[in-house]
């Protein structure tokens, strides 16, 4: 089945859902999935909608205007988006030193359960190579050191230029990406951390919570922008741990939980489920 997935975002009001189903109805659509959501205190209204393109009268190239249109008989403007499920969305993935996040997610892709294309992981160390030699997927070294910083970022940007990519996963990439860089692609950007931020800060964040005696971990994947680890939470995870666990099985299941947050949240923007609202993300 092919399939068209509209996501609107527009001011609260009364007839949104039927106008954009009656558009459907009265054009041969089928409905196969539909979500929406109205946040009261910010009065906005999210949707997404998704149906069959079999038999559908209106064709590829006519659709955006005709969405545009269906805002101006009701008076509200609204911002939309289109996709198609049949144009495959292509994902880099940074990566350091730290391999966990990047086998799963190529694991995931190679099982088929992450819809989209990986044609490029870009790296500011060698030691991920084989890994892309072994699931068949380009590697390129780009060093990063302070006085370069911005010559390197911009071979990366030129690299996803080249490639043609839709999205980048920062796959446990530890380098701090430039406001030029986000422009670029903002909200286009998934990262994975672990979740003692801000209380635990730096490269022995799991140390510092063995010496408090925390009784949970856990890892969070957000969308990135300029304050850092701050960008719109897409997904959370925790597990809970007690006196018996060191610091290496705090890190060991903190990996496990950075694994499965970042997947969940390359895989629900794969699915174009993911609305952003000022600093919150909507998923529907």
């Amino acid at each position: 089945m092919k399939t068209a997935t509209l996501n609107i975002t527009c001011r609260d009001q009364k007839g949104l859902v039927a106008g954009a189903t009656n558009f459907l109805y009265k054009n041969q659509g089928n409905i196969v999935a539909l979500d929406q959501f109205v946040d009261e205190a910010a009065r906005l209204f999210f949707m997404r909608l998704e149906w069959d393109l079999k038999g559908f009268k209106v064709s590829r190239e006519k659709l955006p205007a005709a969405i545009e249109k269906l805002g101006r008989p009701k008076g509200y403007s609204h911002k939309w988006d289109l996709y198609f499920s049949d144009v495959r969305q292509r994902m880099a993935i940074f990566v350091s030193k730290q391999p966990h996040c990047l086998y799963d997610l190529l694991l995931r892709h190679q099982s088929g359960e992450l819809d989209c294309d990986i044609p490029i992981i870009i790296s500011n160390h060698t030691d991920c190579e084989p890994i892309a030699r072994a699931f068949g997927v380009e590697y390129e070294y780009v060093p990063v050191e302070k006085a370069t910083k911005a010559r390197s970022e911009a071979r990366e940007l030129k690299l996803l230029e080249e490639y043609d990519i839709d999205f980048v996963v920062l796959a446990r990439y530890m380098q701090i990406l430039s406001p030029r860089f986000l422009a670029r692609y903002r909200n286009r950007i998934i990262n994975v951390h672990h979740s003692f931020l801000p209380a635990f800060m730096g490269a022995k964040a799991y140390n510092q919570a063995h010496e408090r005696g925390v009784k949970i971990i856990g890892a969070t994947s957000h969308f990135v922008t300029e304050d850092l680890d701050h960008g719109p939470i897409i997904r959370q995870a925790v597990a809970n741990i007690s006196h018996r666990d060191t610091v290496s099985d705090l890190i060991t299941r903190g990996k496990d939980l950075e694994r499965v947050v970042l997947a969940e949240a390359v895989r629900l923007y794969i699915e174009h489920r993911l609305f952003i609202s000022k600093n919150r993300t909507v998923i529907l």
